[in-house]
This record gives C-alpha cells, structure tokens and sequence, in this order.
C-alpha cells in the first residue's frame, strides 16, 4: 500500500517503453522512486499524500533527445528549457561539429558566431550568458557537472571548435589538415572520450555556415582527416562518430 509521502497517478494510459501495448494503469511514487504499478483503479489511495488523474493521458518514460544544440545554454540554465517542460530528461549535445570545447580564449566569439549561424540562436544570448570557465574539452565537461541540472546529458567533441584549437586560423578557414594537424586532433578526441565525451561529431553540409556565412570547419575535410580522428574511437573500442550529411 503506498504510504503517506506517496503520489498516486490513476487511471493513466501508461506507455512503459518496454515495447508492450499502452494499458490503463494506476503508478505510485515516493521521494522519486517509483514504488509500484498496477492496474487502473487497483491502488488505494487513502494514506497517499497526493492523487492525480491521469483518465485520458499518457504516461511514458522520460525521453531521450539524440540531437540538441544546449551546449551554450548548458552553462547557464539549470532547467534547459523548453526540453524540460515537455517530458525529455536526456540530451544529447555536440551534434553537427559545433560547440564550445576546446576553446582558446581569443575563440570565444567566433565560437558564438558559428553557433548562432547553424543554429540561429541569438548569439547575444549566448555572449551574455556562458560562464567561459574552461579552455579543454575536459574542463568544459568538468563545469557542466558542477552546474545543476534537472536533465541528464552527454556531448560530443565538435570538429569546427576543435579544427579552430589545433589549427589555428588554418582550421577555422577550412584549409587542409596536415599530419601533425590529424595526429593533435585524434589525440585530443581520445582524451575528451576518456574525460567521459561520447564521441565526435562533424559537418558536410554546405546550409550549414557561421552568422558570416563561412562554412563550419571541417566541412571540406579530406578522408585522411576523418580517418585520422576516428582512429580515436577505434583506440578506445567505443563511441559515436556523428555528422551532418
């Protein structure tokens, strides 16, 4: 029976994400637990502290967004709103080459403006916003877990702020990588994956472009690149090597 600091959910069409047809339920939870589950109408609700009915709703599992841009808003927002206002309790960050690690400090706003152009978000937002308390990709990682949160998250390490960090202004223009280029980056994916990155992610596609209409760096990257930083995952025996067609 569930006790006295219980919420009782009744009559929900509940969707368990194991697969099996949606079903008239009743869920009962306590301090963020849930403690039980049964069919519609089957738990008492006397000693419960409160009682919501979910007659003609959903209750699903949280979800899990694969492709967010919150890499900015990440630093500052405990909430990552709108996500969290609409049932997502993961997300994924880092997708399409872009992001904010590795960042040199001079890179700070070319960094906005390469987010603001793929993704339209107002960069004045993010240049009034992001706390800037990181230059490695580990650091970054570091102040996002010591910023609250009411999601979950994981990133990937971005080909156009890492392109920027190894090569200079020769990244940021999208000129070819050399060996020495290939070998810095591959050695810095690895480490941002060991740090707990879930990848790399990068761009082909010409729509996407920086506020001044540069393309993102690493969109021309030759196979050799690619390869080379992908040889990242192979060492580590896992990750995801993302990018935008």
């Amino acid at each position: 029976m569930p006790g006295s600091d219980s919420t009782i959910i009744r009559n929900a069409n509940l969707v368990d994400g194991t697969g099996s047809p949606a079903r008239q339920a009743d869920i009962a939870f306590a301090n963020g637990v849930i403690t039980e589950v049964g069919p519609a109408g089957s738990l008492g609700t006397a000693h419960a502290s409160r009682v919501i009915d979910a007659d003609g709703r959903l209750v699903t599992p949280g979800w899990v967004d694969v492709h967010t841009h919150y890499d900015a808003q990440a630093t500052w927002d405990p909430w990552l709103t709108p996500s969290s206002w609409h049932g997502v309790t993961t997300v994924v960050m880092g997708n399409c080459g872009v992001g904010f690690a590795p960042a040199a400090p001079d890179r700070h706003d070319w960094l906005i403006a390469l987010m603001e152009g793929v993704e339209d978000i107002p960069g004045a937002a993010m240049t009034e916003g992001i706390t800037w308390g990181w230059e490695s990709f580990e650091e970054y990682l570091n102040v996002l877990e010591s910023t609250p949160h009411v999601l979950d998250f994981g990133t990937q390490m971005p080909h156009g702020a890492l392109r920027a960090y190894v090569m200079g202004e020769r990244g940021a223009a999208n000129e070819p990588a050399t060996a020495d280029d290939i070998t810095a980056m591959s050695r810095m994916v690895e480490s941002a994956m060991r740090a707990g990155a879930l990848g790399f992610s990068t761009s082909r596609t010409p729509l996407h472009r920086s506020r001044d209409g540069e393309l993102v760096p690493g969109t021309h990257a030759d196979h050799d690149e690619l390869l080379g930083i992908a040889e990242a995952l192979r060492r580590m025996g896992y990750g995801v090597f993302q990018f935008a067609p």
